[in-house]
Parts: structure tokens; C-alpha cells; sequence
């Protein structure tokens, strides 16, 4: 993929921006972050995470990145989180990760565990298994629970509709723990997250944000794990603060 070098415009400089969606969601939970950043100028690109298992997932991601000229950001929602995470930092001129409710894993740590570092998750009791004939099981949240569990900032119509396209993770990728050093020991990161997330407690997302050293953290009040699609104005918000920073 031939993509465009770095451009300074109005001495903003121009980045690859990534979005790696999470499980239980798909690309289009990044509609409210992607127009006000390609008005900026920046070329973004929303990942198609696989979700069957971290290693697995970040591989295309990292074949991606090594085509790309120039900075490169890279947003994570939730278990996308891991998955930037455990991207090579030589794979490209990775300027910075932001965590949008993620998983900012260390290195032998699972996302089930990381969600654990403090009680308060009710995702488990939430979920439904699909065996699957090649072996592993899928993992959805079930319909009735979503909108409480997943989004309850936003409208009981509009958490319908995400019930119905959700795509599942496997368990394997939920309990795989990363190997190898993470991405945030390497470069800055930046993290913000609801204060009411029901998937990843608030306590967590701050713990995984103080053992990163996060250049910033932002506690939305009363947002819920999709604090992107809720509070994309406030997420852009630290998109662009992370550009700056490097700029």
C-alpha cells in the first residue's frame, strides 16, 4: 500500500491514525472519532480486528503498520487495546497509543486478568458461548444484557441494533496472555475511559494507566465502556493532544 508521506498543515503534522475496535463490537463503533480526524488532515484507518486471539490479531495489524509512511497512531477500544499492545514498535514510526477503555496489558498478563486487577466486572455472568467446530469457543454478549452491561449511556435503540451486530471474540483471545515486552513501554501513551465501565472497572483502567507512566488519563463521569461512541468529542479531544505532543 502506497500511502502518503508526512505533511505539516497549519503546524499540525499529519499522522496515520489507526483505530483497532474491540470484541463485542465492530469498525463502525469508530464513526464518531473518524470525520472530525480526517477533517484535521490525517489519513485514518480503521482496522478490521479479527478477535481470535491476541498474537493472532496483531500480526495483520503489524504487516499493515510496515506499509505506512511517516508517524502512525494507534487507537485501541478495549480488548483492541491488547492488541495494539502487543505490536512490534519497529513495525513503523509509532508515534503513541491511546487506550479507549483498553487493555494496556504487561507482558504474561491476560485481558480477563487485567479486567481483575480490581472487583467489579459483570461481564462474565453476561455471556453466552458458541463451540465452534474447529476447536476454541465464540463468546457473545447476550442481547437482553447488552445495553445494560455494554452501553448503557446510550439509547435502548441504538444498543439494539450494536446487540444484533456485535461480533464475538474467542475465550482463547480473552485469556491469552501477552508475550513479549508491550507497546507502552516504548512509546507514550494516553488512556480514557467511563466511569461507570461495567466490562473493565474504572479501578483497573487507572492501575494500567499508572504502571504505563500514561502521559494523560481522562475518567469520563457516568460514561460506560464504549466512552467512544458516548464522548467521541472527548476522545478526539486526546487523539489530538496525543498528535500534538509529538508534533
Amino acid at each position: 500500500m502506497n500511502l502518503d508521506k508526512t505533511q505539516q498543515t497549519k503546524g499540525i503534522t499529519m499522522v496515520t491514525v489507526i483505530l483497532i475496535h474491540g470484541a463485542f463490537a465492530d469498525s463502525e463503533s469508530w464513526n464518531g472519532i473518524i470525520k472530525p480526524l480526517r477533517d484535521d488532515g490525517h489519513r485514518v484507518i480503521a482496522y478490521a480486528n479479527p478477535l481470535r486471539g491476541i498474537a493472532a490479531d496483531a500480526a495483520p495489524l503489524v504487516d499493515l503498520i510496515r506499509t505506512l509512511d511517516g508517524p502512525i497512531l494507534l487507537v485501541g477500544h478495549s480488548y483492541g487495546g491488547a492488541v495494539l499492545t502487543a505490536v512490534d514498535p519497529a513495525a513503523g514510526d509509532i508515534i503513541g497509543a491511546v487506550y479507549v477503555a483498553g487493555f494496556a496489558l504487561q507482558s504474561g498478563e491476560s485481558p480477563a486478568t487485567a479486567s481483575a486487577l480490581v472487583p467489579g466486572s459483570t461481564l462474565a455472568e453476561t455471556l453466552v458461548e458458541v463451540p465452534l467446530s474447529s476447536g476454541g469457543t465464540d463468546l457473545y454478549i447476550q442481547q437482553d444484557k447488552y445495553w445494560h452491561q455494554f452501553c448503557a449511556d446510550l439509547s435502548e435503540d441504538q444498543a439494539a441494533t450494536m446487540s444484533v451486530t456485535q461480533r464475538p471474540v474467542t475465550a482463547g483471545g480473552l485469556n491469552d496472555a501477552l508475550s513479549g515486552d508491550a507497546l507502552w513501554q516504548s512509546v507514550p501513551s494516553y488512556f480514557i475511559f467511563g466511569e461507570l465501565d461495567r466490562n473493565i472497572p474504572a479501578g483497573a483502567h487507572q492501575a494500567m494507566a499508572g504502571r504505563a507512566g500514561a502521559n494523560k488519563t481522562v475518567q469520563v463521569p457516568g460514561a460506560s465502556h464504549v466512552v467512544g461512541i458516548s464522548h467521541p468529542t472527548k476522545v478526539v479531544d486526546l487523539v489530538r493532544e496525543a498528535i500534538a505532543s509529538v508534533g
